[in-house]
């Protein structure tokens, strides 16, 4: 079925689009159906979700990450990945089981879910990671005690990194 349409009509509605500052006509007429869509002049714009929040401290400046006060440029920083390494590898941690954001709280400004010290039980929430827009509760693996709490609000975790430990 060829269709067959006038090109005065065409040209008309072409300029009815331009003038109007319209994106796009659609005429429909029977078994025939016609639509005309004008290319954006602008640009498509991108939405993008704001960055993570600045941490609570503020390196000072001429610092790089890993040197310390009074350390000279190019020394070597003391070994602070030997409390993060024990950790890991202490039996109450619990690990993060994805990549995201920490929330130690339901909302901002709302009471943590929990404090160092606390009593906790078996399923109970111990804190929020936010992957792709989704809030997971990461809970209590077994009863015990918060002894340590590994990570800040809004802080960015990666797979399998210590949040709580719980003994």
């Amino acid at each position: 079925m060829s269709l067959s349409f006038d090109p005065e009509v065409l040209r008309a509605l072409a300029a009815l689009l331009k003038d109007g500052d319209l994106a796009e006509i659609e005429l429909e007429e029977g078994d025939r159906r016609l639509r005309l869509a004008r290319a954006s002049a602008q640009p498509t714009q991108f939405v993008t979700a704001p960055p993570y929040p600045a941490p609570p401290y503020a390196m000072p400046q001429g610092m790089a990450p890993g040197m310390t006060p009074g350390a000279a440029p190019g020394a070597p920083a003391p070994a602070a990945a030997a409390p993060e390494a024990a950790a890991a590898n202490h039996p109450g941690t619990v690990k993060s089981p994805m990549v995201g954001v920490a929330y130690l709280s339901a909302e901002p400004g709302a009471a943590p879910f929990i404090s160092v010290g606390s009593t906790v039980e078996a399923g109970q929430t111990l804190l929020l990671i936010e992957a792709m827009k989704t809030f997971n509760q990461i809970k209590a693996p077994r009863a015990g005690t918060v002894k340590s709490i590994l990570v800040a609000s809004g802080q960015p975790v990666e797979y399998d990194e210590p949040l709580v430990i719980v003994e």
